[in-house]
């Protein structure tokens, strides 16, 4: 693969004498607090939460923190696809995952769906890609919220995702629940709360998220049965009322919580726009992470802002 190379503050893969590349960062700005968005759930909030499955709370990160979250995912991407060169391929219903175990961490990255595209779609997890991603994990604008609805002040990362999706080339993701997933792997799937953090505006026409509210209050439903290798991951439909979906519309910046066991999907990106998203997903404290059997738990006394 040719080095590759992103907007000023680009990562420059170098294969030789490293398996895995040489990684080089140039210096950035952090990211400033200054939305004046409380850190903690409302009462009328947590109530949303507990019957809806979900809870929107729109703008949370400012026009000036943006371009650098959204800068960062862009080196984790291009980092990410270094990475790949190295890692382990396999075939999933036709569709493309790459393995990588590598000093870093240990990773899954999917490419999107036709056979020769090198696009990535999702890489998980993704916060060891990038400082700024490391610190977001941390940020009180999340962890509060999180810590009211798991009501636990000592949290813990269980996983987090980077959702890429390109224009007209984004791919959508069927009705699920995360819990199917999830449920061999963790003895608290109940207490796994997910928090998608929002870098584009986000629309119908770039295949927005949508949840089905209500749905969570069935607890693990059964998933479809069609003979393919994932598809006992997706929600049988006839578990959940599709009148019941909501788009979630919202501005770039914002932050959507949502329970494991909420049913949600998207639709594929159809704009010249992208539509990206990081998914963090936390549980109790001292307990291990998905994918790399670590324990990565959250300062109690968080950062005031991101770079602070």
């Amino acid at each position: 693969m040719q080095a590759g190379r992103i907007a000023s503050n680009a990562i420059t893969c170098d294969h030789e004498g490293l398996g895995l590349g040489r990684l080089y960062y140039r210096k950035r700005s952090m990211l400033t607090n200054t939305s004046g968005i409380p850190p903690h759930l409302t009462k009328a909030e947590l109530e949303r939460y507990a019957r809806d499955g979900f809870l929107v709370r729109t703008a949370v990160f400012t026009n000036s923190e943006l371009p650098v979250l959204q800068e960062a995912v862009e080196s984790a991407a291009q980092r990410a696809l270094c990475l790949a060169d190295e890692g382990k391929t396999y075939w999933l219903d036709n569709k493309r995952f790459v393995d990588i175990d590598s000093v870093i961490n240990t990773m899954t990255v999917q490419f999107e769906h036709t056979p020769t595209s090198n696009t990535i779609r999702v890489i998980e997890p993704v916060h060891h890609l990038h400082p700024i991603l490391e610190q977001l994990i941390d940020e009180k604008r999340i962890t509060g919220p999180i810590r009211d609805i798991l009501g636990c002040t000592r949290i813990s990362v269980w996983t987090n995702k980077l959702n890429l999706k390109r224009p007209y080339e984004g791919s959508g993701f069927g009705w699920h629940q995360d819990s199917p997933y999830w449920i061999h792997n963790s003895p608290h799937v109940d207490l796994l709360p997910n928090v998608m953090v929002t870098l584009d505006d986000a629309s119908i026409d770039n295949g927005c998220f949508q949840v089905i509210r209500g749905s969570h209050k069935n607890g693990l439903l059964p998933g479809t049965d069609d003979g393919s290798q994932l598809g006992g991951f997706f929600t049988d439909p006839a578990c959940f009322d599709l009148a019941c979906a909501v788009p979630m519309q919202v501005p770039a910046g914002s932050l959507v919580f949502f329970s494991p066991h909420s049913v949600h999907g998207s639709g594929p990106n159809q704009s010249p726009e992208s539509r990206r998203a990081l998914v963090l997903t936390y549980q109790p404290a001292d307990f291990p992470m998905l994918k790399t059997g670590t324990i990565r738990n959250v300062p109690e006394i968080a950062m005031n802002a991101i770079g602070e």
